[in-house]
Parts: C-alpha cells; structure tokens; sequence
C-alpha cells in the first residue's frame, strides 16, 4: 500500500477565504485566537492540496472551495469533494507555520505529526512514557536525547491520530518501538558532510518504527527529521515508504 503526504508553509496561504467553502468559513469565524485561526487555515489548505495532487483534481480556489475538510465525530479530519466523502484517508498535523497532509487508500487507519525538537523534562518522560521507553531515553546520548524523546512523543501522537482518540487515551497505552539499528540514534551514523567539509546532521531520509496499541494491534510506521522538525506517519495496513506529492 502507498503513502502520500504534503508539506506546506504558512507562507503558502494566501491572505483571502474564496478557497474555503461556506462551512469551513462558518468553522473559522468560531476560532477566537490568531494562532489558532492560522493553524486551522495552514492546515486546510495543505489537506486540499494534497488531496488535488493525488486525486488529479484542479487546484483552483474555487475547486478547493468545493473540498471541504469536517472533523468527525471523534476530531479526525475527513475530506468531502462536492459533498460526498473524498476517496482518501487523510491526517492532518501542523507545526510553528508548518503543515503536513498524509493521504492513504479509503478505509486506512492512517496518524501522523509533525514536531519540533526541543528540550523536555525527565517529569515529561515518567508522565508519558512507558518504563521501557524511559530506560531506552536513559541510555541514549545527551545529543541525541532530545531528538529520541521528540520521536517517541511523536509516534505515539501518529498513533493515537490513526485510532481516533487523541490525547483521549493514555499515551502509555501505546509503545513505541524503534529498529535496532536506530538504537541510540548517533550523529555519526546519519552526517554529511558538504563540499566545503563541514559536517550536518542528516535524518532527513524515512526510517522505519512500530507502535503497538491495545487489543495487540500494531501500526507500522515511518519517520524523518528535516532541520528542526520530525514528522512521522503510521498506517493499518502497512505502508511502503510515503511518497511526497509533487506540486
């Protein structure tokens, strides 16, 4: 099964509404805050995108008027063409003036998110990780610490977007599980080094993980690291390596 996702920028957004149907503007107008109200349009805009993309669909305002992202019952993002439900599952995530979308067949349990890496508490881990998930943060590397409890925090929000709960269930409910060789996540193993001969960090390309839920169902997985974000999506079924639409 593939994969798809979008990335954009606030910068991407246009200033005006006509790419909005009469629904979502009445969705807007209830968002009180500014930052809200950017999230929520940065995040509209990526999923019409992608949506246009993969399905070959126009991209102009008013073909995007006529896709129409709901949230359901549960908060999960749905997109309606014309009305009637899209032929896509979608997820939704965004991020200081970024946005992802990820598109999969009809019928996938389909999460992702997009996070920064920054710093967190040792109260952050014991809250909302697992004993064995604390101990692998444990015994990694203080450079890469942050990037490794970024990740787990991460897969964990993927996962519990594909089960459509949310924060609603208890984040050590669902175990993140990262392949050996990811394990710690040394800089050594994922540098460049440019032309000039200085040495970056590079976790850009897809590597793979697994988070396991109740009722033993497993969600395999994928995640990238681009500057100072990480994103991961998870799928039921199984995905190949996602696949970015291009624009």
């Amino acid at each position: 099964m593939d994969v798809f996702w979008l990335q954009q920028t606030e910068a991407d957004v246009p200033p005006d509404n006509d790419w909005l149907s009469a629904y979502e503007l009445s969705c807007l107008s209830a968002l009180r805050f500014p930052k809200r109200r950017a999230d929520w349009r940065l995040g509209r805009w990526t999923a019409k995108h992608a949506l246009a993309l993969h399905l070959g669909m126009g991209s102009d305002r008013q073909a995007l008027a006529n896709t129409e992202i709901r949230a359901a019952a549960s908060g999960a993002p749905e997109a309606f063409i014309a009305n009637r439900p899209a032929n896509a599952a979608i997820s939704i995530s965004h991020c200081n003036g970024n946005s992802i979308c990820a598109i999969a067949p009809p019928g996938t349990a389909l999460g992702c998110d997009l996070e920064s890496v920054e710093p967190r508490s040792k109260a952050f881990t014991t809250d909302y990780f697992t004993p064995a998930e604390q101990a692998l943060v444990a015994e990694t590397t203080a450079a890469d610490r942050d990037t490794l409890i970024t990740l787990l925090w991460n897969a964990k929000e993927s996962a519990l977007k594909a089960l459509h709960q949310g924060l609603r269930l208890d984040t050590r409910s669902v175990v993140v599980t990262l392949p050996d060789s990811l394990i710690p996540l040394t800089h050594h193993q994922y540098t460049i080094t440019n032309p000039g001969g200085a040495v970056q960090e590079d976790l850009s390309g897809w590597r793979t993980l697994e988070v396991s839920c109740p009722s033993c169902r497993i969600f395999h997985g994928w995640w990238r690291k681009c500057n100072n974000l990480l994103l991961s999506l998870v799928a039921d079924p199984a995905a190949e390596s996602p696949i970015a639409l291009a624009q």
